[in-house]
């Protein structure tokens, strides 16, 4: 019985390792913003252009609230 390591190849050799470039100004992708967005601010945020020390508002999800005895 012999042990003999096992190689896996992952991926392909044919793949594109460098990203290409996605002009986020396409109509293609001014109607996904127009759908996913809800105003201008969230717009900007999705495409990367956010404030940034800017806060969102988190609710909470559930109250703990102390019994007394």
């Amino acid at each position: 019985n012999s042990a003999k390591p096992k190689t896996t190849k992952k991926g392909s050799s044919s793949a594109k390792s460098s990203k290409t470039e996605v002009d986020i100004l396409s109509p293609a992708a001014m109607e996904n913003v127009y759908y996913i967005s809800h105003n201008a601010v969230d717009c900007l945020e999705f495409r990367g252009f956010g404030w940034p020390n800017s806060t969102k508002k988190k609710k909470k999800k559930g109250t703990k609230r102390n019994k007394k005895k």
